[in-house]
């Protein structure tokens, strides 16, 4: 079934009918400035009377619920995907859609291999969002994302959606602890800990598993406060380091590792840890890129390199092209998503890595070739070459 910008309405409704479908989001206002909704999540539901589509419609103060049975699915969803929202990402069984629109009307269509579970069809089973806003949150409210009242405040409305967004892609690990061994999770440079808490909070809180949550960062005043916090909260199995990331040894292993909006190569020393302690999962999101933007260059592209921006964007990408390389080399399946719409923030890409028990043969000689096109060595690979 090919997509394509002019039947791509007709066909994702096609696959939103399948009893592969696991999941339409859209977010992101793309040609009105006063659209009410700034997002919707459709996902299949088994109600008493029969297989049916449940929507929920998010502005910046509350959610609203719909149901629709089989026979006004395809109406509906017809409607859903006409909302003039920026971003849709089409989950199925097999693979993941994306569908970017833009303001003059562009669109951008990719398609990649996806291995999601089953679609859960119990009603009430899965929340819309897994920290949602329709009944006070004692973490949302600690943190200010949430009033007292119960009410997201709407200077917060972006950290509330990011932070769920995050928690979104953190459930699709699919981890399983046990309470002799509970998880070990692992935020490398947490600053302010926002995430490192939303962690702790949906683990522990709202799904009931065992786990332990570290935050590392070099602030001292910000850990002190995180620690602070996390007594007020009664958060008993946080731990917070003040320390710089690259002088911090685990005690043992981390199941997992994330690393947000780290600076230039401290996303490298977050990678670098994660890939010596043989974490099972990775899930970090860069922020700036320095140390590649005056290495890159290309003579065939040097048109386009003598623009700051535009060297600026191409080293971001090559570097995080890079890093996932690296990942695939060391043993990881690894991919780069976006996992919030580019409103939200300018630095949505995220890395994401499973460890895999079976080594991807072509990984180091693509990753040579990229090497020698852009003349460039990365941090990463400095970090690695003399433990790997």
């Amino acid at each position: 079934m090919q997509l394509t910008p002019e039947n791509y309405h007709e066909q994702l409704i096609a696959l939103a009918l399948t009893d592969d479908f696991v999941r339409l989001t859209m977010s992101g206002a793309a040609r009105a400035t006063d659209l009410r909704w700034q997002r919707v999540v459709v996902r299949p539901v088994q109600l008493k009377q029969g297989r049916a589509w449940q929507a929920a419609y998010f502005d910046q103060r509350q959610n609203i619920t719909k149901n629709y049975a089989i026979e006004q699915a395809s109406s509906a969803l017809g409607e859903i995907i006409a909302i003039p929202l920026s971003n849709i990402t089409l989950e199925t069984t097999s693979e993941r859609i994306q569908i970017q629109r833009s303001k003059k009307g562009k669109v951008i269509i990719s398609r990649v291999r996806n291995q999601a579970a089953a679609p859960d069809l119990r009603h009430n089973h899965v929340k819309a969002l897994p920290l949602p806003s329709d009944s006070p949150d004692a973490y949302l409210q600690k943190t200010g994302i949430m009033t007292n009242d119960g009410v997201i405040r709407a200077s917060m409305s972006k950290k509330y959606t990011q932070i769920n967004e995050f928690l979104r892609v953190f459930d699709e690990l699919d981890l399983k602890p046990s309470p002799e061994q509970p998880l070990r999770i692992l935020d490398a440079g947490c600053g302010s800990a926002y995430l490192t808490f939303a962690a702790y909070h949906y683990l522990v809180n709202i799904r009931g598993l065992a786990a332990v949550v570290i935050g590392v960062d070099s602030n001292e005043y910000l850990i002190a406060k995180c620690r602070a916090q996390a007594e007020e909260l009664g958060y008993t199995d946080m731990q917070f380091i003040a320390m710089p990331l690259a002088d911090w040894q685990p005690e043992q292993q981390p199941d997992v590792v994330f690393s947000l909006h780290a600076c230039d190569t401290a996303t490298d020393d977050a990678l670098a840890l994660a890939i010596r302690s043989q974490a099972q999962a990775i899930l970090s999101v860069p922020c700036c890129h320095k140390h590649l933007t005056h290495q890159i260059q290309a003579e065939v592209l040097n048109s386009m390199l003598r623009h700051g921006s535009i060297r600026q964007r191409t080293a971001d990408l090559v570097t995080d092209s890079l890093r996932a390389q690296l990942l695939r080399i060391n043993g990881y399946r690894s991919e780069i998503i976006e996992f919030v719409d580019a409103e939200q923030t300018g630095k949505n890409l995220m890395i994401r890595a499973i460890r895999s028990k079976k080594p991807d043969s072509k990984a180091v000689a693509e990753y040579q070739a990229l090497k020698q096109f852009w003349g460039v060595t990365p941090y990463l690979e400095q970090l690695l070459g003399s433990g790997n």
